[in-house]
């Protein structure tokens, strides 16, 4: 990841302006929630606040403060080894006491808390005044980690500052919420987007197709771009399947749902050799969720075209296949299927058989008239 100071942030000044008043005041709260999408800029400004926090020397830039770089503690920070900043997330049970022989997690388990923030809140600052937690997918706390982690808030001491990184803060207690400073990313503007991922290589096609396709996370087009240049084949996989389900016949879909399947099995493997830390569970269903996500795409396109804003269209590089969805659908139809694709989202976090979920969605997405499950 970049290092990008605070004043280079994009697209997040609202937020950050936030930060930047309560350090003038000397009122940053012992706790945060930077709630929004993956890959908007909530982790790195969550890292840049706390490079801030834990400055020995902060420079002032107009009415902006920044970490000055230099200082012991900026060195530190810089290299990973800052005592008084940890960074928690749920793969770390591999290094609590009763964790060493379990695999990756998929929730945030109460014993990562437990060993690496309640335990460690207990610790005053080593090399600054203060401490800074950063917990990254909070959404994933089970409520008995979140009721382990509310012994801090409750009574939080005064050098402490915990942010939890959260893409859905409705999961959160609301015990959790009420004790935390709640801060909301939008999302990116496309520029911005196809900017960053041109560094990549990849042609000015797929450049603006990822930077759609990602919905304004500059992270996920980034993994979009890094997939690409794994040979992943993200980019051949949507033209493919678009072609297919442009044309599909119901007696087809059993197959094209195999066909889904083994897609989505090989860009599982790759994607795991880009993120190997992550759960293999948690990986399957990444890929399982960006090739449905590629059907939600085209339907969307579809209900979009209808009300003339193609400005907004992800696959404006498949005009012919988009015309046929919607010569065969229309925009009400279109909804329809785009609720099926959500419901099949939601079956794929409750663990559903794959094959079944494939076979289920596109028997649902061929037929004219929409087949009650």
């Amino acid at each position: 990841m970049h290092k990008m100071p605070l004043k280079e942030i994009f697209c997040q000044e609202k937020a950050i302006d936030a930060l930047q008043q309560a350090y003038a005041g000397d009122k940053v709260a012992h706790a945060y929630i930077f709630a929004g999408p993956d890959g908007v800029g909530k982790f790195i400004t969550a890292k840049e606040f706390a490079k801030l926090l834990l400055c020995e020397n902060p420079v002032e830039r107009g009415d902006f403060t920044d970490s000055c770089g230099e200082c012991n503690s900026c060195r530190a920070f810089d290299a990973g080894s800052h005592s008084d900043f940890e960074h928690v997330y749920k793969e770390l049970l591999e290094f609590t006491e009763d964790g060493k022989e379990k695999g990756p997690p998929t929730e945030f388990p109460i014993d990562v808390v437990r060993e690496f923030v309640i335990e460690k809140v207990k610790n005053k600052p080593a090399l600054s005044k203060k401490r800074v937690f950063v917990l990254t997918e909070a959404e994933k706390l089970n409520t008995e980690s979140q009721n382990c982690l509310l012994k801090v808030l409750e009574e939080p001491p005064g050098y402490c500052c915990i942010i939890l990184i959260c893409t859905k803060p409705e999961r959160l207690l609301p015990t959790i919420r009420s004790r935390c400073q709640i801060l909301r990313f939008r999302l990116v503007e496309e520029d911005r987007i196809i900017g960053r991922i041109d560094e990549f290589g990849l042609d000015k096609k797929q450049a603006k197709f990822f930077a759609r396709f990602s919905g304004g996370s500059l992270g996920l087009a980034c993994t979009y771009a890094r997939l690409e240049k794994a040979e992943a084949n993200l980019y051949q996989t949507k033209t493919k399947l678009l072609e297919i389900y442009a044309d599909l016949q119901y007696k087809d879909s059993i197959e094209l749902a195999e066909d889904l399947s083994r897609r989505s099995k090989l860009l599982a493997e790759v994607w795991s050799t880009i993120e190997p830390a992550t759960s293999a569970t948690d990986i399957k269903r990444k890929a399982h969720r960006t090739v449905i996500q590629i059907l939600i795409s085209a339907l969307n396109d579809v209900m979009l075209a209808g009300v003339n804003k193609e400005r907004n269209i992800v696959n404006f590089d498949q005009p012919e296949q988009l015309k046929k969805l919607s010569h065969r659908f229309g925009i009400e139809r279109a909804a329809l299927k785009i609720a099926d694709c959500f419901k099949t989202l939601n079956w794929l976090e409750s663990a559903v058989n794959e094959k079944l979920i494939f076979e289920t969605l596109l028997l649902n997405l061929a037929e004219t008239d929409k087949i009650a499950v």
